[in-house]
């Protein structure tokens, strides 16, 4: 197989697609035109996990998803069809929240510092006297003792459905005697947020950290994964959250040296102007950096005001800032606390295995002891004021001293803490520093993308993973730009518009920017909402109006779950702590109304239908751009249709592909599509664009964007890739307002051209743009002669 794929298609494999329906998928995929299958974790993971991102062993593949038969003859299918393999990768972390099925982490609960994996796990054995917390109990011990909830049973302790292992020689009749001889602590699961002592994934308490830094940990938890490349089973590897990791760059080295260089992509989130690491070994990152640059060359810049006067603009930079604040003393407390007891106190003896502090301890810098809620203020401050995922130390310097500088500024009365913390934060030796840079991906993550992004609404297209909302609107200079910096720089490297993380769907995104476009129409749409069905809040309103109206038709399960995880991710009026009950009964009669009330889904209808047609145009624009683009173009599972999905968990339902492979034959038979609700459309462009690219890999080798003449130039974007020329629409209502095209031109090369998605003849040099798009909103030319 070739070292690097032209292109991927993503699956989601599960206990309900299977490896081996992944297998019998490949010979589909191979006739879509994709050159790699790109498969999601297949390590064995929780029982009836559907994302597979919490392993619980590292040496098996899942057995609810094929097992390890399955994925070699997953692996003979795709190269029989000369498709590569890529494969997601989890080393960030591992699911605990079934101890008994993860023999590490059971291992750590029944030995304790003395556990053969102790190593595995940072866990801060100070905090809670050598005892692991471990935050499950809906009740006090006591209680959960007295119902028999808390019991001893078949040699283990339980609590209702859990079960935890018990030290040697420590059973006995009295189970809080018990409990209190382990090396662990059952604690009520709200303390999780301020008092836990391991380090987890984000907020998850479920997934445990582990420290691959050391190499035994490191060849402990990737031996599979490494025999899969050796041989030949898996070409390519994914990385997830690397951010997480104590040095993601020399985990990447480590990993190369292992796979001798193998094609590996990282999921890292840059911000907007933040490029990656040059000295990593990676082909570059999953994609959501030019995910943000697809959308946004796509949004009208001229319905910024309006939109701001129906949910005025906050200053991005506060609410990010108060938003990040909010999370590190809120659900990642117990993070900042532990980050703020070591940089302000000696590290006191301790039995569970650490990493040795090369530079000494910062004890003292602080002035007195007893100043450690002070440290903990001056901590999340900067954390707060971190301007971007994280630093690799020495690497990403002046991003520790911005927000230095910033936290500050903000704060003059900790001045003095975080002066201190200054030197302690920028020395790369020292174990918090290391910390530190872990924990800042953490802050952004929880405080930007799972709550800043929905206490903004704008335009909801604009807050997706990895983008700025703050940035409306690129012009197409700006978008050629970025490209050709992108085939400069990282030409290997994914592109995406649709994940299993993503917040919205591709095709939801695109309806939704076309609001854009009629932003007078949309504010009396919203208007008449909050008029009937009023929330006391105009920007939750808006935002949720804009994902009912970017996905309809939609489940009315699938919008009350978006609902529900919107409004207590965004924290505002709800949250998963502490929910709400009379806020989401408004809220999910809500979404009732849009099923049951006649006036409601007649309204919404109504927008709907002025906003679908340009969605389908922006849909195919964004498609096409994506496809030949540089870089390697990523297809979601059943992205080749219209994806109007949610977030998580809606946008990892299972996809038909039978309806798929229909749709293609009928394609191949020589049906050429109206551009309508079945996206038939858009799977004649996935399919051309994809076998085009990946049968004539010489036509793609450079980036010149090709001007348009005359007044509808503005509503096109061209590019030349080399032999294959590509037009996309841009703002079609615009466009139609004006009256479309008209004498608009582009200067196409001078030689024949022919038309892969109509088979259209055109015959080069100054062409008119409305002979190029008479049946679709794009054009894919190929030279002919």
């Amino acid at each position: 197989m070739p070292g690097s794929p032209i292109s991927t298609y993503r699956l989601q494999v599960t206990a309900g697609f299977t490896l081996a329906d992944a297998a019998d998928a490949t010979g589909y995929l191979r006739d879509l035109g994709v050159d790699w299958v790109y498969l999601s974790p297949l390590l064995e993971a929780t029982p009836g996990s559907t994302h597979g991102y919490d392993v619980v062993d590292p040496a098996r593949v899942d057995p609810e998803r094929g097992g390890v038969d399955a994925l070699d003859s997953l692996s003979r299918a795709a190269h029989a069809n000369r498709l590569g393999v890529l494969v997601d990768i989890v080393p960030n972390h591992v699911g605990v929240a079934r101890p008994e099925v993860n023999a590490a982490w059971w291992d750590v609960l029944q030995h304790g510092a003395d556990a053969e994996h102790a190593a595995w796990f940072d866990i801060d054995g100070d905090l809670g006297g050598g005892r692991v917390r471990i935050p499950v109990l809906g009740e006090s011990l006591a209680d959960a003792a007295a119902s028999g909830a808390l019991r001893v049973e078949d040699g283990e302790l339980r609590y209702h459905e859990h079960r935890y292992p018990l030290a040697h020689g420590t059973e006995a009749p009295d189970v809080l005697a018990v409990h209190a001889a382990q090396h662990y602590e059952l604690v009520d699961w709200r303390r999780a947020d301020a008092e836990l002592n391991y380090r987890r994934f984000f907020a998850v308490s479920d997934l445990a950290a582990v420290r691959v830094e050391l190499p035994e940990v490191f060849a402990a938890t990737h031996r599979e994964i490494l025999r899969w490349v050796r041989e030949g089973i898996a070409d390519g590897l994914r990385v997830d959250h690397p951010d997480g990791l104590a040095d993601p760059g020399g985990y990447l080295d480590a990993l190369a040296a292992a796979t001798g260089d193998a094609y590996v992509l990282v999921e890292k989130i840059l911000e907007h102007g933040e490029r990656l690491p040059p000295f990593w070994a990676t082909a570059g990152t999953t994609g959501y950096d030019a995910l943000a640059e697809f959308d946004r060359v796509l949004v009208d810049p001229e319905g910024l005001a309006a939109l701001d006067r129906l949910d005025p603009p906050v200053a991005w930079d506060d609410l990010v800032h108060d938003m990040k604040r909010e999370v590190a003393d809120g659900i990642l407390r117990s993070e900042v606390a532990r980050l703020a007891r070591e940089a302000a106190a000696r590290e006191a003896a301790t039995p569970w295995p650490k990493t040795p502090s090369a530079g000494g301890s910062p004890l003292g810098v602080f002035g007195q002891e007893g100043d450690g809620e002070r440290v903990e203020d001056a901590t999340a401050e900067v954390l707060a004021c971190f301007p971007v995922y994280r630093s690799y130390l020495p690497y990403g310097r002046e991003h520790l001293d911005a927000a230095i500088a910033e936290a500050t500024r903000r704060r003059p009365d900790l001045a003095s803490s975080i002066a201190a913390l200054a030197p302690v934060l920028s020395d790369p030796a020292q174990p918090v520093a290391i910390r530190f840079q872990q924990t800042s991906g953490m802050v952004m993550a929880k405080g930007v993308e799972d709550r800043a992004f929905y206490r903004v609404s704008r335009l909801a297209s604009l807050t997706e993973v990895g983008a700025d909302p703050s940035e409306f609107a690129i012009d197409v200079d700006e978008f050629h730009a970025r490209q050709e910096r992108r085939l400069a720089e990282h030409p290997l490297a994914m592109t995406t518009l649709s994940t299993h993380d993503t917040k919205r769907g591709e095709d939801t995104r695109a309806r939704i920017t076309a609001i854009a476009e009629a932003p007078g129409e949309w504010a009396a749409f919203v208007a008449g909402m909050r008029q009937r069905h009023p929330l006391g809040d105009p920007v939750f309103e808006n935002l949720l109006w804009q994902s009912v109206a970017g996905s309809w038709p939609r489940e009315r399960a699938a919008l009350h779950g978006y609902a529900e995880k919107a409004a207590r991710e965004a924290g505002a009026h709800t949250s998963w702590q502490h929910p709400d009950e009379e806020f989401e009964r408004r809220m999910h009669a809500l979404v009732d109304a849009c099923f049951d009330d006649a006036s409601t889904a007649a309204a919404l209808d109504g927008i709907v239908a002025l906003l679908e047609p340009a969605g389908w145009s922006n849909g195919l624009a964004a498609k096409l751009l994506q496809l030949t683009g540089p870089g390697v173009p990523d297809v979601y599972q059943g992205s080749e249709l219209w994806e109007r999905s949610l977030v998580d968990p809606d946008n990892r339902r299972p996809v038909d592909l039978g309806e798929r492979r229909a749709l293609l034959a009928r394609l191949d038979a020589g049906w050429r599509p109206p551009l309508d609700a079945t996206g038939a459309a858009k799977l004649l462009v996935t399919s051309r664009a994809l076998r085009l690219r990946r049968d004539h890999p010489e036509l793609f080798g450079r980036y010149l964007p090709i001007p348009a003449i005359g007044a509808a130039s503005r509503h096109i974007v061209a590019v030349d890739r080399g032999g294959v020329t590509v037009l996309a629409t841009r703002l079609p209502l615009g466009l139609a307002r004006a009256g479309g095209w008209g004498a608009t031109t582009v200067l196409l090369p001078h030689r024949p051209v022919v038309d892969e998605l109509t088979g259209a003849e055109h015959a080069g040099g100054e062409t008119r743009v409305a002979d190029l798009l008479d049946r679709y909103p794009v054009a894919l030319l190929r030279s002919s002669s």
